[in-house]
């Protein structure tokens, strides 16, 4: 008996720490449709990471201690399970939409993007290996979402992974704006669904891709969505490459180790197991086999349990420590952001002429 009363005293302060984020996710979602907000395709992870570091070092002090736990969960497992029911928002069906030039657009520079910065991170700025990893990852694949989906694989920390959300925000809001003021001025020498490709190629965010489409044209919109969702799907294959990775290149962290059980050259406890079940819903999204209503509140869904993962990652997060990081993650993602403008541009092209 006094074991179970334990058991749902545990639960009911889970259960108040999950329903104090809910208020926080509910709070961000509504502040990420007011007019301005939208205007700039903020999306309500934003909205919420910012709100959970207000709060996170202004009022925290004054949280309940025993509502913790439902905090943790919420930054922790429903961040899993939140990345798994994003393959609900992909099909393999658009990959025949763009064919094998969006493909291999969106391949190489993911690849370049994040292998590039990874290693300048750590090489040439000096960043501890999780941060670098973030950030080259915030960049590379589809903004604040593998940021979240990254941060369980390299066991990141929560300020670690603000500051790399940060980084998103600030370079992917401005390219948003740059890369439709650089094509309507003639500084693109590309077709609008080339420039399309190179959008959903490049940018950010999901959001950031869709504007800097739709303000040149609905062709170019709809095709720069269709190559970022690519980039998103090719989050799963990235992330089981990265788990071996490190499980082959492990930190010096002897006494982490020692308490992780192995079996034969590989830790399957550190394995991403969510990135299989997101291809795994991905394919049951492709088969058409749910009503399209249903996959639409699943989305929606999704989309809330995301955003209460930002605020309660904002909520762990001490501005303290991201200041004793420096600028020099904000350096990193600045000249990856010139890489993708640059770089993609190029790239781009020269695979358009291969006619692939």
């Amino acid at each position: 008996m006094r074991e179970k009363a334990i058991s749902n005293g545990y639960h009911l302060q889970l259960m108040n720490g999950v329903l104090f984020v809910i208020l926080f996710a509910s709070a961000a979602y509504q502040l990420s449709q007011w007019h301005y907000i939208s205007l700039l395709g903020i999306s309500p992870l934003i909205v919420g990471i910012v709100l959970g570091m207000v709060y996170g070092n202004t009022l925290r002090l004054h949280l309940p201690v025993y509502w913790l736990p439902g905090i943790l969960f919420s930054s922790k497992v429903l961040l899993r399970v939140a990345i798994v029911l994003y393959g609900f928002r992909l099909t393999f069906q658009d990959l025949a939409l763009v064919g094998v030039n969006g493909l291999a657009i969106s391949a190489f520079m993911l690849t370049s993007t994040f292998i590039g910065g990874s290693w300048l991170g750590m090489k040439v700025f000096g960043l501890p290996r999780r941060l670098a990893l973030l950030t080259a990852a915030g960049s590379s694949v589809c903004g604040a979402a593998a940021v979240l989906a990254t941060e369980p694989v390299v066991r990141g920390e929560s300020h670690e992974s603000s500051i790399a959300v940060g980084t998103v925000v600030v370079f992917g809001t401005i390219a948003m704006f740059v890369y439709p003021f650089l094509f309507t001025h003639g500084y693109f020498d590309m077709s609008e669904q080339a420039y399309g490709m190179f959008v959903g190629g490049t940018l950010h965010e999901v959001a950031h891709a869709v504007a800097a489409g739709q303000a040149v044209s609905a062709d170019a919109g709809n095709t720069a969505v269709i190559v970022k969702m690519i980039r998103v799907i090719m989050i799963a294959p990235l992330l089981i490459c990265l788990g071996f990775w490190l499980n082959r290149f492990p930190e010096d962290q002897p006494e982490e180790a020692s308490r992780v059980p192995s079996y034969g050259t590989y830790n399957f406890s550190t394995f991403p197991w969510f990135a299989i079940l997101f291809i795994v819903c991905i394919g049951i999204n492709s088969l058409g086999i749910i009503p399209h209503q249903a996959v639409s509140i699943i989305n929606s869904l999704d989309i809330f349990m995301l955003t209460m993962a930002m605020c309660a990652l904002g909520m762990e997060t001490s501005l303290e420590k991201v200041r004793t990081v420096g600028p020099k993650p904000f350096l990193l993602a600045g000249v990856l952001a010139l890489w993708l403008l640059g770089g993609g541009y190029f790239v781009t092209r020269f695979i358009l002429s291969l006619n692939l």
